[in-house]
């Protein structure tokens, strides 16, 4: 199938007012099927252990990916992709050996933030870079495979990333940043839009020549408090992204008041966060992935200002 074109015009929408599209709503229904499996790359002599939630039925759906961030683990976030699946996209979660929760748990207690500190490191970046490919790889072959349970299960053609914190840089670096200290872009074209939460610029070069190569759309979010205790990631580098994205597809989210953990599974501060969260990321996911128009319509119509608080940032170009 060849691929469809990225930026299309937005038809004329009229049997799908944004009125009558609801990223909220579940369908009735079993809950998603939920497996573990892992990922053996043997030429880094590396293992990716996944959890996968499918949704019910025997139908092929999207695929979206999920890197959590710096010593976190595929059972994190979970309300994320509790609701996408619901939502009929198989969420892929990954973990980062090197990055994930074994780095603190194996250290003595008054020494894990050194050992967290270690770990965030651009080595480990590239080991997560690497996962990502060798994951689509594997995802590919088990779709492929009739004798596996994936088998016809994934819309490779539908393939959507997204991370927090050191996997929203993850999630940059497979999906359209620069980095030339790395030889350029590590960019994999299966990737079609992705969610980033807690964004970040580079600390050194320009922020414009990181991102001018992003050819997909990106949904950035962030908020006013989203600052990491390790990496060194300030606001105003949160927040330097956006402007020098290349138009098209590029969406922003500033949650006032919400923290760097806001965007885990640990329950924020503003129990709205998560609705908001969740509204605008499966909008993204629905008019992105799966073109569906009333999803686009909805996403840049003025009906996402109504979910949240009136000092929350939401723009897009």
């Amino acid at each position: 199938m060849p691929p469809r074109p990225l930026f299309l015009p937005l038809p004329p929408c009229l049997v799908c007012p944004a009125a009558a599209y609801a990223p909220l709503a579940l369908p009735p229904g079993p809950p998603p099927r939920q497996s573990r499996l892992t990922v053996k790359d043997a030429a880094r002599q590396r293992e990716i252990p996944l959890r996968i939630l499918l949704p019910a039925g025997a139908a092929p759906a999207p695929a979206v990916l999920f890197s959590h961030g710096l010593g976190g683990s595929a059972g994190g976030s979970a309300y994320l992709g509790e609701h996408w699946s619901r939502r009929g996209y198989a969420t892929v979660y990954l973990q980062h050996p090197g990055s994930d929760e074994a780095v603190w748990k194996s250290a003595p207690p008054g020494s894990r933030r050194q050992a967290l500190e270690a770990a965030a490191s651009g080595p480990n970046l590239i080991l997560r870079l690497g996962d990502v490919r060798a994951v689509l790889n594997q995802l590919e072959a088990w779709n492929r495979d009739p004798a596996h349970p994936l088998a016809g299960r994934l819309r490779m053609d539908q393939v959507g990333m997204s991370g927090h914190s050191f996997g929203a840089l993850t999630t940059q670096g497979v999906s359209g940043q620069s980095f030339p200290v790395y030889g350029g872009r590590l960019t994999d074209p299966r990737i079609r839009a992705a969610v980033i939460m807690s964004p970040s610029a580079p600390r050194r070069g320009s922020a414009a020549g990181a991102f001018a190569s992003v050819r997909i759309p990106w949904l950035l979010m962030t908020g006013t408090q989203d600052v990491a205790s390790i990496g060194g990631a300030t606001l105003e580098s949160r927040l330097a992204v956006f402007p020098v994205l290349p138009a098209g597809g590029k969406y922003e989210l500033v949650l006032d008041g919400a923290e760097h953990s806001a965007f885990t599974e640990r329950a924020p501060r503003n129990p709205n966060h998560h609705r908001v969260i969740l509204a605008l990321a499966t909008a993204f996911w629905d008019a992105w992935l799966r073109h569906d128009p009333a999803a686009r319509v909805w996403l840049e119509s003025p009906a996402p200002r109504a979910l949240m608080e009136p000092a929350d940032r939401w723009q897009s170009k």
